[in-house]
């Protein structure tokens, strides 16, 4: 990576008191047992933007952790992100007090059916002047199929293809049911909206039927800003096609430099730039003054997470009950219908076991990606060799104690990255897209295959047959 490229940092986050460590919400200063007030929200989202972050990443999960002994009495007792709280309905009032800060927001596309869906993203883009990203995400617990009243979860690997079919209507309805110039407010013809350039979208495809005209007008970037994190086999081709920025993990550099080549090889088999694509590695930092410090509060943080509520977070993330190993046993490679590249990335794809034990502390073991804990110099140090070595682009930074941790990097880490020349002064105008990719403008980029809907000819029976499975 060339030392000039300038590092993506968004701040991870969830509607629930704890997120990816579990049991720090305990902390006593840790305020996100708040975390279903707005106060709590609108002073988060200000202190990212007073940093300069590109984003807040909102994570969210439907349904309970109940995996690990087979109950959901551990994710109760220690709030195993639950209880957590719809997302969605955060953003409003955060983009009200902020004017450059982008919004991920994860929403699980299992329980949606496009034609609401689109009308409620192009919303939320509208409200937030082109600031939405939405992290695509397929669900992988059966307890929230069940809760739905399903048996059971889709297969993985179908819940991809539901994806690819639920994308393409969505793309047919954000890019294609209204033209640009269809809107003309036009008070003296009073004529609103020019009814010859708004088309009808009809699409039959094998999971998701849609018959009629999208419900918004265009928002400022039409599709929102496409983020994704699966890194399965079948995730990545989906992540390929499908993705503007990725989220990966993988706890050491040849893990996670490996994730990102296979990622952007893909995409240029799909006809794309591999840069098309920002890839984002998780982060777990720990910032203060000196190094000596910072260790002090890894040692105080650690304190606070609670192991089994750790086992319980990790269980449901990998399909595996880690309540019937030994803290000493090496996790083993079992296939599942979870996140199989978290499986993958603590078996195959590990240089060394990783013990069960290991991943219930908070520590390099149990982070499943990169662990920086030291002074402003340290850390700079360390994120710009984890992107100089693997080829990310940037950080989603793991809620640790809330809001101080935030603060800390803001404050100390920000600077540090700044006078390195990887971290940007000040904020770009335009789209959470345009400020992602310079120079692109808001909507997709031409090779993405979205863009191809914006022709009116492919959003009805008779567009031509579409091949829009990855295979």
């Amino acid at each position: 990576m060339p030392k000039s490229r300038e590092l993506r940092f968004n701040a991870f986050n969830m509607m629930a008191p704890s997120h990816n460590w579990a049991g720090l919400w305990s902390h006593p200063r840790d305020q996100s047992i708040n975390a279903n007030t707005l106060h709590y929200w609108v002073d988060y989202a200000r202190t990212a933007e007073r940093g300069l972050l590109d984003g807040i990443f909102l994570a969210d999960v439907f349904g309970v952790y109940d995996v690990y002994g087979k109950s959901s009495e551990t994710a109760l007792k220690q709030a195993v992100q639950l209880p957590n709280a719809e997302p969605t309905l955060l953003v409003s009032a955060m983009a009200l007090v902020t004017r450059h800060l982008g919004f991920g927001i994860t929403a699980n596309l299992t329980f949606e059916h496009p034609y609401q869906f689109a009308r409620r993203f192009s919303t939320l883009d509208h409200l937030t002047g082109g600031r939405i990203g939405w992290n695509i995400v397929t669900g992988y617990l059966d307890s929230g199929a069940r809760g739905m009243g399903l048996s059971g979860g889709r297969a993985h690997d179908d819940r991809y293809d539901a994806a690819d079919d639920f994308l393409t209507a969505a793309y047919k309805l954000w890019e294609g049911s209204w033209q640009d110039g269809a809107v003309r407010r036009d008070r003296d013809a009073r004529i609103f909206a020019d009814p010859s350039r708004v088309h009808r979208v009809r699409h039959d495809g094998p999971y998701f039927k849609v018959d009629g005209i999208h419900l918004a007008e265009p928002s400022p970037q039409r599709t929102p800003l496409l983020y994704q994190a699966g890194a399965s086999t079948r995730g990545r081709a989906f992540a390929a096609r499908h993705s503007e920025a990725i989220f990966l993990n993988g706890q050491t550099k040849p893990v996670l430099a490996r994730a990102v080549r296979e990622i952007r090889t893909a995409a240029k088999e799909f006809g794309r730039d591999p840069y098309d694509i920002c890839l984002f590695a998780g982060a777990t930092v720990i910032v203060a003054p000196t190094r000596a410090e910072a260790n002090d509060l890894l040692e105080e943080y650690a304190r606070h997470v609670d192991q089994a509520g750790q086992l319980a977070l990790l269980s449901g993330w990998s399909g595996i009950d880690f309540s019937t190993y030994r803290p000493d046993d090496p996790i083993r490679y079992v296939e599942s219908n979870a996140i199989q590249s978290m499986v993958e990335n603590f078996t195959v794809r590990s240089d060394k076991p990783v013990r069960i034990g290991d991943l219930a502390r908070l520590s390099h073991a149990g982070a499943r990606s990169p662990f920086v804990v030291g002074s402003p110099q340290d850390v700079a140090d360390e994120l710009i060799a984890w992107a100089d070595e693997t080829d990310v682009d940037g950080f989603n930074l793991f809620r640790l104690v809330a809001p101080e941790s935030l603060e800390a990097f803001v404050d100390l880490a920000v600077p540090e990255l700044q006078s390195r020349g990887v971290y940007k002064t000040a904020y770009r105008d335009g789209t959470l897209r345009e400020k992602l990719f310079p120079g692109r403008g808001p909507y997709l980029h031409a090779t993405h295959p979205g863009a191809a809907y914006r022709d009116p000819a492919r959003i009805g029976p008779s567009a031509p047959p579409q091949t829009d499975a990855a295979e």
